[in-house]
């Protein structure tokens, strides 16, 4: 298989919902930012000139934190405010150890930590973090053993992140990523995913117990709902396994033919019996693909290889079900764009999109679809 190369940074992964203007502006949202601050106007101007006076980027956003913890403090216990001291040093410690790396591709690897190295999961995990290590990714999954020993075991240390979690029945970081700078322990399940879902553009599930169902389900929820970015999941069954297809068989019977979900949800993971298959299904995602963002209430998708006017006419006719008002169209960066610099060098496909997050990754999978030679007409 073919190294996967891009002429562009990869854009850096973000757990900020997909949502149009309207939604993270409307004005209940506008009162409630009206609202911030510590609750003392002489506080606020002290906190104000502190942040003014230290020169940082996003003074904004610092000074809302500062502002928001001194007004916290005067209504949590002890026990409260161990949690977001806790929690706040975890994420930072996360985000500085990660800083470094944002221009590298990183697949999540999930699974059992009770799998043992000669199972053909282990295995399987293994020969796929190394192959994707080969192609330039770098693997993170959690710092025990069995799956994780596995990813860390294919990737090697240099390509690996260990994000372990403390547990009450103590687990030490496995031999592959022990004493490795890239390693971070958490208290927290929700810092940790948080993690996991903000650094990684895909990732691979092997067969695991309660938290790799968590894991699973959560995944699925958060795009469906539009509140992370789509994408790439991929069920990773070896052979002689049925684990993965007798969990979709569950999903179609229960979920599916009991109208609990759309039958277009499926469509947000794909199942792989092969490593060969599961990577060509990361790679085919960011074939043409790059990334999304909303700009006021139309949502622009940026692609490397634009679609003719015939093959535009065909996405219309496909996708009409998810417009809103209008068509999709192929349009030059916005103003909003290029006042960020964000991705100017590709090209845009752009809709007034319903919310349909499922159908909108089929309509990210039909544009990896189109050829890359088509002439234009």
């Amino acid at each position: 298989m073919d190294t996967m190369t891009t002429d562009n940074e990869p854009a850096v992964p973000s757990i900020e919902p997909l949502e149009p203007a309207s939604r993270r502006l409307s004005p209940t949202r506008q009162r409630m930012r009206r609202r911030t601050g510590s609750g003392d106007r002489v506080l606020d101007d002290r906190i104000r000139a502190l942040i003014a006076s230290a020169g940082m980027e996003n003074a904004d956003l610092l000074e809302d934190i500062v502002a928001t913890a001194f007004r916290m403090a005067r209504g949590a216990n002890r026990g409260e405010m161990k949690l977001i001291s806790r929690s706040y040093r975890e994420l930072g410690r996360a985000f500085r150890i990660f800083a470094p790396y944002r221009t590298r591709q990183k697949v999540s690897i999930f699974g059992s930590a009770r799998t043992l190295d000669q199972h053909a999961e282990y295995v399987a995990a293994r020969d796929f973090a190394h192959e994707m290590a080969a192609r330039g990714w770098m693997v993170i999954t959690g710092a025990g053993p069995g799956i994780m020993a596995a990813g860390h075991q294919g990737a090697g240390a240099d390509n690996s992140f260990g994000v372990g979690i403390k547990l009450p029945t103590e687990q030490s970081a496995n031999e592959f990523i022990a004493r490795d700078p890239k390693l971070i322990d958490f208290k927290y399940f929700f810092t940790r995913k948080i993690t996991f879902m903000k650094e990684s553009d895909a990732f691979a599930l092997l067969p695991g117990g309660f938290g790799t169902m968590d894991e699973a389900y959560e995944l699925l929820t958060l795009m469906q709902t539009g509140k992370t970015a789509i994408r790439p999941m991929v069920l990773l069954e070896p052979e002689g396994s049925t684990y993965w297809s007798d969990w979709v068989q569950f999903l179609r019977r229960h979920l599916v033919d009991n109208g609990l979900v759309s039958p277009a949800d499926m469509a947000f993971f794909k199942l792989a019996r092969s490593i060969d298959d599961g990577i060509a299904e990361i790679e085919h995602f960011y074939a043409n693909y790059h990334s999304a963002r909303y700009v006021g209430e139309r949502l622009v998708l940026r692609v490397r290889r634009p679609p003719t006017r015939r093959q535009l006419a065909r996405l219309n006719r496909d996708f009409a079900d998810i417009v809103a008002r209008g068509t999709i169209a192929v349009i030059p960066p916005t103003g909003e764009e290029a006042r960020d610099a964000d991705c100017l060098d590709l090209a845009r496909v752009a809709l007034y999109a319903q919310y349909d997050f499922a159908r909108l990754r089929q309509l990210i999978d039909a544009l990896n679809d189109l050829p890359d030679d088509a002439p234009a007409r």
